[in-house]
């Protein structure tokens, strides 16, 4: 392990990528805020919610003065109607820590999607990214005949697949779908390839700083983000949503982020105007109502009961990831230093 003077940012090699890695609500974003006050960083966004456009209070994202004074690269890049893969992610990442080195800076990845973080440190197989036009063709299947026509379909041409993943899994199995039309290669064989991360690179010295709080402490500040969120108003970030882009699904993997699929679900079952924006929102409050028809005052508290689990839920998923990526540590060409909080990470690093 790197001795605590070697961390600090002052001591740190030019060829330096530095990974903030740590569960929402954490502390993070303003240690990032603080490294990049020294001068010796650019931020990057390992965030699958924060590539998106006006969704910024669900998603935590900085304020646009924090974000015209701390610039972070992948934030704000698609619309909530686009998508974006972590292949798309990993190769982004590769170019930008290119540039960034050019300029004589120091990379500091932060966030907490951690797929997004073993794609960089352990690597991704070799598939292919799809063709928009088969991607259209699998959701307008998906619209029409549902999910489970879809794993019907891959149970037989990709049954390997079918073993790892749940009939409720949606986004991962729409994509193995769509590789098995555009390529005619089930995904279980593409995800078989060797792999090659970009933290392998020689040229580059990765660190991964892994914080994993105490989860009582986690806990307690989720909560208040939550109870912030509502009070600046989460529920109208959602339903002007629904208004700006009105094809946006139910499907698309912008509204399944965490908070976003509570509010919409309150919504639905609120009987909110918004759901009547277009036929796949009618359907989503149709069925909703079948099953829960809750009073609005229930509707709402459920939400937030709900918000609350799924936010904790993903926080507990993170930390698992977290564990995954210390057992790479001398795998590959990188150093995962754990912490069990921001603090000790900002005593190290500053």
């Amino acid at each position: 392990m790197l001795n605590d003077k070697k961390l600090n940012y002052k001591h740190l090699p030019d060829n330096a990528v530095v990974c903030l890695i740590a569960p929402t609500a954490s502390g993070k974003t303003d240690l990032a805020f603080k490294l990049y006050d020294t001068g010796r960083f650019e931020l990057v966004s390992v965030d699958s919610a924060l590539i998106y456009q006006d969704m910024n209070i669900g998603t935590a994202k900085p304020t646009p003065s924090e974000l015209e004074r701390f610039p972070h690269h992948l934030v704000d890049i698609i619309e909530p109607t686009q998508t974006y893969n972590v292949a798309s992610f990993a190769s982004d990442t590769e170019r930008l820590i290119d540039s960034i080195h050019q300029r004589g800076k120091i990379p500091l990845l932060v966030g907490g999607t951690m797929m997004y973080y073993m794609a960089l440190l352990d690597g991704l197989s070799a598939v292919p990214d799809t063709d928009p036009a088969i991607r259209e063709q699998v959701m307008a299947w998906l619209d029409q005949k549902g999910i489970g026509e879809l794993y019907a379909y891959l149970q037989t041409h990709d049954p390997k697949i079918c073993q790892r993943l749940k009939i409720s899994d949606t986004q991962r199995i729409t994509r193995a779908v769509e590789v098995q039309l555009q390529t005619g290669t089930p995904m279980s064989v593409w995800q078989a390839t060797p792999k090659v991360a970009p933290a392998q690179n020689p040229s580059q010295h990765w660190i991964g700083l892994s914080v994993e709080p105490e989860r009582a402490w986690l806990h307690e500040r989720i909560e208040r983000r939550l109870d912030i969120m509502w009070e600046h108003g989460f529920v109208d970030e959602v339903v002007n949503l629904l208004k700006k882009y009105p094809d946006l699904t139910p499907q698309m993997p912008s509204m399944r982020c965490v908070g976003y699929r509570q509010v919409l679900e309150f919504l639905a079952l609120s009987g909110h105007e918004v759901m009547d924006i277009s036929a796949a929102w009618q359907d989503f409050a149709k069925n909703l109502q079948k099953e829960s028809p809750n009073s609005v005052q229930m509707a709402c508290q459920d939400m937030k009961n709900k918000a609350l689990y799924a936010t904790r839920q993903l926080a507990k998923r993170q930390s698992t990831w977290q564990r995954s990526l210390a057992r790479l540590d001398g795998t590959i060409s990188s150093l995962i230093v754990p912490f069990s909080s921001i603090q000790e990470v900002q005593e190290q690093l500053l």
